[in-house]
């Protein structure tokens, strides 16, 4: 099987709970609320939950209408890709439209390239123009999958928390 996008689903909730496992290991933000032993009791809810975010249900306040897929390869989970389909000041200056994690093990192996691209092509879809997407000021990884996908430097920002980040802006038309 050839690695592709697909919408979170109850089918991946081993290789997705070994992957929450391998990202809590490193304490990356956006995994560090989630309790395995939850997930493992509440799966469906919990993609139940992430599927109807990109109709704007169940949206703490701030937030954005934003579809998560899941990169998946021979029946694994890969990766993450969150699009937000709109932008509000915060997200524009600090976040972006598109946000992206690949699991730890399988990291340098391109995965983060292809689900970059592949999330541009999503992007369009959405009607998105032109696609905001930050990075860390430190994180070179992902400055070299950004403009490798031909993300093109705006700004160096700096968001509440003190941290830096990168802007880009990628023309999708």
């Amino acid at each position: 099987m050839k690695a592709q996008l697909v919408l979170p689903s109850d089918k991946y909730k081993d290789s997705f709970l070994s992957a929450v496992r391998e990202y809590q290991a490193e304490n990356l933000f956006n995994y560090r609320h989630l309790n395995i032993k939850e997930l493992e009791n509440n799966f469906e809810k919990y993609v139940e939950d992430i599927n109807n975010e990109a109709k704007g249900i169940g949206l703490p306040e701030g937030y954005v209408p934003h579809t998560v897929y899941w990169l998946v390869d021979d029946g694994g989970y890969i990766g993450r890709l969150d699009i937000r389909h709109e932008l509000n000041e915060f997200l524009d200056k600090f976040g972006g439209h598109i946000g992206y994690d690949i699991r730890p093990t399988r990291r340098r192996l391109g995965f983060g390239k292809l689900i970059l691209k592949l999330a541009l092509e999503k992007a369009k879809e959405l009607g998105i123009k032109e696609a905001v997407i930050t990075c860390d000021l430190d994180n070179e990884g992902s400055r070299k999958i950004i403009e490798a996908n031909g993300g093109q430097f705006i700004e160096i920002t700096t968001n509440p928390s003190g941290i830096e980040k990168r802007r880009y802006i990628i023309n999708l038309q």
